[in-house]
């Protein structure tokens, strides 16, 4: 069958070709740069946990030693300290990195990844579509054809393949604008990201605004100004007065010895594509959606495009058309991304509107837990979001069990057991194509494997985890946060919950296994192509 062709070599078309390849589908990344980046100390991305060991996965790369881990996050409006959060176990911090660190862990993996070919200098200009498959055409010197099973757009925000097939883009231009520094000096809040709300130096009108300090590896900082509404431009004379300005705000009135890096203004726009999927086209990343606006991470939510994407690719490629699965793409992103872009454009006019509204008592407080919330990945603003409602979720059975994970979350990340006996963290087992049964059964852990495996329930379930319509690997695990001893969990390769079960429920297992591959007709197309 013919390769996945992927538009875009950005952080999210890298990451899908791994991810792809790790699930023995080759890909074609057509690049329309010459194949390097340019390092950026100004641009950066915020991940969380799982995101960071998404990446880690698929390049073997430690992302979290090259990138930073915030101590805390602190808040303040003008003088008054509004929140302090200290980062542990119970709200683990997130990792801060250079975008172009990510960038060159992704295209070093893929360096050695024989089903992934990079070509450089691409850029698409026709796509053309078939009942069998795609062709996409590439402008260069000669001019090349590429012959593809599908093709995914994570070429940006100005996608031609979004262009190509006619896909409207709607939403806001310039919703917030920002300009950026990075620098090395020391503050006061070594290793806390800082949101400064009002600060005192700057006591009137719109520029009064915000600026938050995000710590990165080597005492390097990034800084961000929120500036007023318009286009005026910003100077570099401008940019090193607001530094100066800032540090001596943040040292009591001196400014410290500091080493200007990088520079750049960011423009946020909220966009979200009409429709995500076109016959055998995808979109994903920025060429799907923008946001960014109160603190919120686009690339984020482009890696779990990605993620969500591969898996179900993957099953089609080796199995044949899966439509129910492939439609559920659309379905559980889409639908993710437009709550995270309606709470955003909700508490805009609220946050930055002034006036009357900000003097109602407590209306600081509030805005500032909205705000928070956007930067650490939480709440409306932040949280990724989960598939609740999603077409591939099984029907409540009488078996089913609730666990301190919701159907359709992320699950946490315990330490399982694997089927050759070796101890592992489930997150490592995600992104291979198998559907994951995790049994809980404490006391485990202390014995070898050879005296339980063929002890008590396990016979029953290892016969019924066979026995699914799709290829799936049994885990064992002592705890699960939430969960009473024996209980099931069927989970996702992209790691969400497809449901809990109390104990081994053969029917019960394979009926919502069948839904998480979208539905009895696919797993039966399934099995027809594995047999």
């Amino acid at each position: 069958m013919d390769p996945v062709i992927i538009v875009g070599a950005g952080p999210v078309g890298l990451t899908l070709a791994l991810a792809l390849a790790r699930q023995e589908v080759p890909s074609v990344v057509l690049d329309e740069g010459p194949g390097k980046d340019e390092q950026r100390l100004a641009r950066t991305v915020v991940l969380r946990e799982d995101t960071t060991a998404l990446i880690e996965r698929l390049t073997g790369f430690p992302l979290a030693e090259a990138g930073f881990r915030w101590a805390g996050w602190r808040s303040m409006r003008r003088k008054q300290v509004m929140r302090q959060i200290t980062f542990g176990e119970d709200e683990p911090a997130p990792l801060h990195v250079p975008q172009h660190v990510l960038t060159a862990a992704l295209r070093a993996a893929i360096a050695t990844e024989r089903l992934v070919k990079v070509a450089v200098d691409s850029r698409l200009d026709s796509i053309e579509q078939e009942t069998s498959g795609i062709t996409a055409h590439t402008r260069e010197p000669k001019g090349t054809w590429w012959r593809g099973s599908y093709l995914i757009g994570c070429d940006g925000p100005r996608s031609t393949v979004r262009k190509l097939q006619d896909i409207r883009f709607p939403g806001r231009t310039a919703v917030e604008r920002h300009a950026v520094a990075a620098l090395r000096t020391e503050l006061p809040w070594p290793g806390e990201a800082l949101l400064h709300r009002m600060p005192p130096w700057r006591t009137s009108g719109p520029s009064a605004g915000e600026v938050t300090a995000r710590p990165l590896a080597d005492d390097v900082w990034r800084l961000d100004w929120l500036l007023p509404p318009g286009k005026d431009l910003v100077t570099p004379d401008l940019l090193v007065a607001r530094v100066r300005e800032t540090l001596a705000g943040w040292s009591g009135g001196t400014t410290p010895p500091y080493e200007l890096l990088d520079t750049g203004v960011h423009t946020v726009h909220h966009r979200l594509a009409r429709r995500w999927r076109a016959g055998r086209v995808f979109l994903a990343g920025d060429a799907a959606h923008l946001l960014g606006a109160l603190g919120t991470q686009g690339l984020d939510d482009g890696l779990r495009d990605a993620d969500n994407l591969a898996w179900k690719l993957s099953l089609a490629w080796h199995h044949g058309p899966h439509e129910a699965l492939l439609d559920s793409y659309q379905v559980e992103r889409r639908a993710v991304v437009a709550a995270r872009l309606r709470a955003a454009d909700q508490a805009l006019p609220i946050l930055r509107a002034g006036g009357l509204r900000s003097a109602v008592p407590g209306s600081a407080r509030g805005h500032d837990s909205l705000l928070t919330d956007g930067h650490l990945g939480r709440g409306p603003l932040g949280a990724p979001g989960a598939y609740a409602d999603s077409p591939l979720s099984p029907p409540r059975a009488e078996s089913s069990a609730e666990v301190g994970t919701a159907v359709g979350d992320q699950v946490a990340d315990v330490r399982v057991t694997a089927e050759d006996g070796s101890f592992v963290r489930l997150r490592d087992r995600l992104g291979r194509g198998a559907l994951l049964v995790l049994l809980i059964a404490p006391g485990t852990g202390v014995w070898e494997r050879k005296h339980w495996v063929t002890a008590g329930i396990m016979p029953r379930l290892a016969a019924a985890v066979t026995a699914l319509p799709h290829h799936a690997e049994l885990l064992v695990a002592e705890s699960y946060p939430g969960a009473a001893a024996h209980t099931v969990l069927l989970i996702r390769p992209d790691g969400h919950l497809v449901t809990a079960l109390s104990g081994v429920r053969p029917a019960d297992l394979y009926e919502a296994a069948e839904a998480a591959l979208g539905g009895p007709r696919a797993t039966a197309e399934a099995a027809a192509g594995t047999s």
